[in-house]
């Protein structure tokens, strides 16, 4: 079996656009996420971040352009097969099980990957093994000390992270975080991005953050949008410097620290 050809993004988009009568919410997106890479998506508010999400995870069809993952257009495929396929994007809270454990919650996750889930009601012990790739995933965000708690009795950040947990249960390529720190406590949403650098590079981070400190840390590259259209892309340097990002969206507050 011969290894991935590391060339070929590990997702792109090709000239996306996509109008809601005459309201346009996306217009010639082109962007390129390498494998193994960690990049923002910033703007202000109505820039159309959580669109392209959409587009590029399948909620939204757009209008004209191409999608691809990896090599592949998977422009008109359904959500649930680009997940099957590895592209995945964080919940909101609300769908996560309240009443079930951490551990429960996320070998559920994987039994529903190999295709067992509709046979839950056997009962955790019945899902040795997936329960123990499970616990190795919330080892690895930092959660085992709290994986045989309820969902409802985890800390906000802590209940961010089994969001993640269950995209990582998935076994993704990719993975699209929307706003992975909303509503957790400015002294944890650090520690939380903390965990979030030290996934496997085997999977390419996109993620939305208007915390700019969390951004230029740990961003590799940074994506601009404005108005459903990208504004500029480039290293953390190069976005700090930009007078049009500073003008738009940065503002007098990063002119002084940048």
């Amino acid at each position: 079996m011969s290894a991935p050809d590391k060339t070929i993004p590990a997702l792109s988009t090709q000239s996306v656009d996509k109008s809601f009568g005459s309201l346009v919410v996306a217009k010639g997106i082109s962007l390129t996420l390498p494998q193994g890479e960690r990049y923002a998506l910033i703007g202000p508010n109505g820039a159309g971040k959580t669109t392209l999400i959409n587009l590029m995870t399948g909620m939204l069809n757009p209008d004209n352009g191409r999608i691809f993952l990896g090599g592949d257009d998977i422009t008109t495929l359904k959500p649930d097969a680009r997940v099957k396929r590895g592209l995945v994007r964080t919940f909101q809270i609300n769908t996560l099980f309240p009443h079930l454990t951490a551990l429960e919650s996320v070998t559920l996750a994987i039994c529903e990957r190999r295709g067992d889930a509709g046979v839950w009601w056997k009962g955790l012990p019945s899902y040795h093994r997936d329960a123990e790739e499970a616990y190795g995933i919330l080892s690895s965000l930092k959660l085992s000390p709290v994986a045989y708690k309820p969902t409802h009795e985890l800390a906000y950040g802590q209940q961010r992270l089994l969001e993640i947990a269950l995209a990582l249960a998935t076994k993704p390529k990719v993975l699209l975080l929307d706003e992975p720190a909303a509503g957790v406590p400015h002294e944890e949403s650090s520690e939380l991005f903390s965990v979030i650098a030290e996934l496997s590079k085997d999977i390419a981070i996109l993620f939305i953050e208007h915390d700019m400190n969390v951004v230029f840390r740990f961003a590799s590259r940074i994506i601009v949008m404005v108005g459903g259209a990208i504004l500029v892309d480039g290293t953390p340097d190069e976005i700090a410097a930009d007078p049009r990002v500073r003008e738009v969206y940065l503002g007098k507050g990063h002119r002084a620290h940048g």
